[in-house]
C-alpha cells in the first residue's frame, strides 16, 4: 500500500503561484508514474499532469499547459506540481495519484492509489 498526502494548497489571487506537494509513506515512489488530478464542485475529476517513474515520460491537461509543471523527488518520495498563472478556473481540489505501472497516465482509472486532495481556490 501507499498513502499519499497533498499539501500547498490555499488561496491565491488570479496570477499567482501555488506550488503542491504530495508526500508518499509505506513504499518507495521511485517505481511508481504519478499524476495530479482536480475537481471542481459538480465537475468530474480531471487530468492536470502526469510523470513516468523516472520523470522521463511527462504529460499536461489542455488548460494547464505551459503554467503547470511537475517534479518529482524519488530521494524523497515526494512529488511536485508547481503552479504559475493561476486563473479563477483553476479552483478545485487537488488530487496527486500513483499507478503501479510506472508510465503515469491521463486517464484516472490506471492509478491505485489517491491522496485525500489538498484545496485550491483562485479569486479574481
Amino acid at each position: 500500500q501507499v498513502q499519499l498526502v497533498e499539501s500547498g494548497g490555499g488561496s491565491v489571487q488570479a496570477g499567482g503561484s501555488l506550488r503542491l506537494s504530495c508526500a508518499a509513506s509505506g513504499r518507495s515512489l521511485s517505481n511508481y508514474g504519478m499524476g495530479w488530478f482536480r475537481q471542481a464542485p459538480g465537475k468530474e475529476r480531471e487530468f492536470v499532469a502526469a510523470t513516468s517513474w523516472a520523470g522521463r515520460l511527462m504529460y499536461f491537461g489542455d488548460s494547464v499547459k505551459e503554467r503547470f509543471t511537475m517534479s518529482r523527488d524519488n530521494a524523497k518520495n515526494i512529488v511536485y506540481l508547481q503552479m504559475d498563472s493561476l486563473k479563477p478556473e483553476d479552483t478545485a481540489v487537488y488530487y496527486c495519484a500513483a499507478d503501479q505501472y510506472g508510465l503515469g497516465a491521463r486517464n484516472r482509472d490506471q492509478y491505485d492509489f489517491w491522496g485525500q486532495g489538498t484545496q485550491v481556490t483562485v479569486s479574481s
